[in-house]
């Protein structure tokens, strides 16, 4: 199976306030900082891709702050981007039900210590425990590989939520699951940013 080369990009700075929990909020992104990030974006696909006009799926979340930039680097595009913008659900972030738009620091510690202790299976505030989230990260992991596969791309665009980029990374480290809350990884990228990821990568089997 060839290796697939995976941009993941964080969407642009979100206009909410900091300390807030957002992950599931349809917040925006600034739109100076969208398109800053946008358009260096695209010069560094650009540089990758050269002249060929081989096919680049770019898939983005379904909310406004990936969908803004995902949309501008498409108004853009580099060579051999792959029409249409593919908005996936499966890129979006965790859901963190109630705890969604109230302050990290002003969450009860009983329902953190709850989370914490069983990490894996744990819905924080009711919402989306982090098995679940992992589950649906690795099939859309699975489908955009596919799909490379099947249009001839050597990589693909992914716009996205620092949560889903860090779950690749424990995809790709094939971290023994049920994760522990140590075992959650701490670095995704800034704002406007990106990492290029394989996958799979030699070891991982899927």
């Amino acid at each position: 199976m060839a290796t697939l080369e995976l941009w993941l990009v964080r969407h642009a700075r979100p206009l909410v306030e900091p300390g807030v929990c957002y992950g599931r909020l349809d917040v925006p992104a600034d739109p100076a900082h969208t398109a800053a990030s946008a358009q260096a974006l695209t010069a560094a696909l650009r540089a990758a891709q050269g002249a060929t006009a081989e096919p680049l799926p770019l898939w983005t979340s379904p909310r406004t702050r990936a969908q803004a930039l995902a949309q501008a680097v498409a108004q853009h595009p580099p060579a051999g981007l792959y029409p249409p913008l593919q908005v996936d659900e499966r890129l979006a972030e965790m859901d963190f039900g109630t705890w969604e738009g109230r302050r990290w620091d002003a969450l009860p510690r009983a329902e953190l210590d709850a989370w914490t202790d069983d990490f894996h299976h744990h819905r924080p505030g009711g919402g989306e425990h982090v098995g679940g989230f992992l589950a649906r990260v690795r099939d859309a992991l699975d489908a955009c590989h596919r799909q490379a596969q099947a249009l001839g791309a050597r990589r693909a665009v992914w716009v996205t939520h620092a949560g889903v980029v860090r779950a690749v990374q424990v995809w790709l480290a094939q971290t023994p699951q049920p994760l522990r809350a140590r075992d959650w990884p701490t670095a995704a990228c800034d704002f406007g940013a990106w990492q290029v990821r394989h996958w799979p990568d030699p070891p991982v089997r899927g």
